[in-house]
């Protein structure tokens, strides 16, 4: 293969997380064959977190534009200054994302045109990559639906949104196709009749939705299951398809449906996912070696030494309470007077040479010669909060990276909620526990990061958006644009790039196998 001989078409792109991952596969040779032709996302900004890194993978070999990327990330040129100064590069960036926000559905005239164009004039194999936004197949989504008036499954169109898929696949033709989609996918239904395995026969067929004719169907493939039939896969469950992130190298157990579609004409049968780590990453080892910082607060004035009163008298009532409930030999050595003079931004990476980090996601995520931290600043909490999440890291340090239930908090620490202990929120606060890997982050940590405590009482604050990042295993260097609200909702949403990369080079060496 040669460099960018592989054509990548990237639909509902977010930040671009499949984009990020499958573009950087390289051969044996250290060439890159995936060219990301066109991305295409409607949430603007996303869509400029999208066209920022398209710039960047632009301008990567380049080690003087590579500075002044290191610049503008840093605050000490505009964006706009950036990009003047490399034009050629930003203008094929913005032509990548099609220069302003775009919806599948919405404007299709144009997209469509733009990868008929891109196919037209491209000789090489084509990859078809892209998640339909999940809304409507989540658990958290469809039980919002459910307490709304008068919803029909069947009326929102959000359901459908892969067919829009299955218009492009019709247009491109691609040797190959990747969908992500939740593992809510699997269980939704309309009108009473399970989606999954419609959406599975329309993608073996692309030709019975979008109405065009004389194009190939699919075979359809589990990443991680083995085929039990080469030429016309069929799995046993639905269950097959999902793929468990933590197996693979991902800090995070983020469990997702992803489909692997094959041209029929392809012999060509593909690998699945090889476990990458022999036990799963530590939320600990990917997240130390960044700056420590103070909370902040959201209801009174936001001040480091009124905040580092308030948890100092916060570790006093808590070592009070669990002086009753252990005995002194499990609470020694237990030490919950916060830190001095934190800051609720640090960009100062000086720990960087002290990373616990495995590999190879330690070369994945690290650039030393970034020399700051991004999109590291915390949100504010509510007093009352800060005690709560002191306790919840607290209870995970002794109890074995246990996360506390509604059941476990002390009386006093119990919110004003009618069904705290109903056991309906019996998980309302979740500490990301420092010896296991996380939780899957979401895009509902930009609501108030309840489920995604820090691990150090010392700190007493939910994550920031770039430990986010971490555990979705974006590398260091990528910017996210937009503010923090913004910046949390495209973390929570994205692929972990470098599982991407793994799924990545599944499809280079089916390709490579192909020719």
């Amino acid at each position: 293969m040669e460099a960018g001989e592989i054509l990548v078409i990237d639909l509902f792109a977010g930040p671009g997380g499949l984009g990020e991952g499958i573009s950087s596969c390289t051969t044996k040779n250290g060439i890159k064959p995936f060219d990301i032709g066109v991305s295409v996302e409607k949430e603007p900004s996303a869509h400029r977190t999208l066209t920022t890194r398209a710039f960047f993978r632009k301008i990567a070999d380049n080690s003087a534009a590579r500075n002044d990327y290191y610049k503008y990330v840093r605050g000490l040129i505009t964006r706009d200054e950036l990009f003047s100064i490399y034009d050629a590069q930003a203008q094929a960036a913005l032509k990548e994302t099609l220069y302003q926000p775009r919806a599948l559905g919405e404007d299709n005239e144009l997209i469509h045109e733009r990868i008929q164009e891109l196919v037209t004039g491209h000789q090489g194999p084509k990859i078809v990559i892209g998640g339909p936004p999940c809304q409507a197949y989540s658990l958290a989504g469809r039980s919002r639906n459910a307490g709304i008036k008068d919803y029909k499954a069947e009326d929102d169109h959000r359901h459908f949104l892969y067919k829009e898929y299955l218009k492009v696949i019709s247009i491109a033709q691609p040797e190959v196709f990747v969908m992500e989609n939740v593992r809510g996918i699997l269980s939704a239904k309309v009108d009473g009749k399970m989606m999954f395995p419609q959406i599975l026969e329309d993608l073996r067929n692309p030709n019975t939705v979008t109405g065009v004719v004389g194009i190939s169907g699919y075979k359809i493939y589990s990443l991680v299951v083995d085929a039990d039939v080469q030429k016309d896969p069929r799995y046993i469950n639905s269950s097959d398809f999902l793929i468990r992130s933590e197996f693979y190298g991902i800090p995070q157990a983020r469990h997702r449906v992803i489909l692997l579609g094959v041209r029929d004409d392809i012999e060509a049968v593909p690998k699945t996912l090889q476990q990458a780590v022999e036990y799963p990453i530590t939320t600990r080892s990917v997240l130390n070696d960044l700056p420590k910082l103070r909370s902040g607060f959201s209801k009174q004035k936001d001040d480091t030494c009124i905040w580092t009163s308030t948890v100092k008298n916060h570790a006093k009532q808590l070592k009070q309470f669990l002086c009753n409930q252990y005995p002194n030999e499990k609470l020694a050595g237990l030490d919950l007077t916060p830190y001095e003079n934190l800051k609720r931004k640090n960009s100062v990476h000086s720990n960087i040479d002290s990373a616990e980090i495995p590999q190879p996601l330690s070369n994945w995520l690290l650039d030393k010669n970034l020399g700051c931290v991004l999109n590291h600043e915390t949100r504010g909490h509510m007093n009352e909060d800060l005690l709560r999440y002191a306790f919840c890291a607290t209870y995970s340090l002794l109890n074995n990276g246990v996360s506390p239930k509604s059941r476990d908090f002390p009386t006093f620490l119990a919110p004003a909620h009618a069904n705290w202990n109903t056991g309906t929120h019996a998980d309302r606060f979740r500490v990301q526990s420092a010896n296991k890997e996380a939780t899957t982050v979401t895009s509902h940590i930009s609501k108030d990061g309840h489920y995604f405590i820090h691990y150090d009482p010392k700190q007493c604050r939910s994550l920031t958006v770039r430990e986010a990042a971490r555990l979705q295993t974006f590398p260091d260097n990528y910017l996210f644009e937009g503010n923090r609200t913004q910046q949390y909702v495209q973390v929570g949403n994205a692929v972990p790039p470098f599982l991407a990369q793994q799924i990545g080079q599944i499809v280079l060496k089916l390709l490579n196998d192909v020719t």
